[in-house]
């Protein structure tokens, strides 16, 4: 694995398209018992080099009931984004995450993870990834159905503050889907 990161580290695959240069932003760990995919650092987290070292970040960790040395220690959570490098700012936010990422290293990371129990899907870009044609017509109903991809996954929308408008909307999501997560997180870190 540590090789594996380190060839990572390194990767310039994407140069040409990141507004600010490689930065891949990754972390994982043979033990890791979930796996969070995201979209893309955003600039902070391109600054930083912390992945979800954010507003995001602090939001996510709160819907898994977790505090940051949980959440940043590698041996119970792998983080591993879509892309791996800040894709640069957009007309109405970040553009999406680069594409050559997550096929070029995705496979070969989480094959090196031997006891995977769950993966959180977060967003729409993960979630069309690695759902394919089980992803709902929308996000929202995506979300809503969320069982239909347990035990492997768990689906979530982006946990941005810009966010907060849709979470107001749909009450169910506070109500249901949080307490389930956070059900099943601590259950899976208890035992490491």
């Amino acid at each position: 694995m540590q090789k594996l990161l380190s060839l990572i580290s390194r990767c310039t695959e994407c140069t040409a398209q990141l507004e600010l240069g490689p930065r891949p932003v990754v972390s994982a760990h043979v033990q890791s018992k979930i796996v969070i995919i995201g979209q893309a650092p955003g600039s902070v987290v391109h600054k930083s080099g912390i992945p979800w070292g954010d507003k995001s970040g602090q939001n996510l960790r709160a819907w898994m009931g977790i505090d940051d040395n949980t959440f940043y220690n590698p041996q119970k959570i792998a983080l591993i984004p879509m892309g791996f490098c800040y894709p640069g700012k957009g007309k109405s936010g970040d553009l999406p995450p680069t594409k050559q990422c997550a096929p070029l290293w995705h496979q070969k990371l989480l094959g090196k993870i031997d006891h995977l129990e769950l993966v959180l899907l977060i967003g729409k870009y993960a979630q069309e990834y690695y759902l394919g044609d089980r992803l709902k017509r929308t996000l929202t109903d995506t979300v809503k159905n969320y069982k239909e991809y347990l035990p492997d996954y768990f689906v979530l929308p982006h946990p941005s503050p810009r966010n907060n408008i849709w979470q107001a909307k749909n009450e169910w999501y506070k109500k249901e889907v949080l307490p389930q997560l956070k059900t099943r997180v601590q259950s899976i870190l208890k035992n490491t």
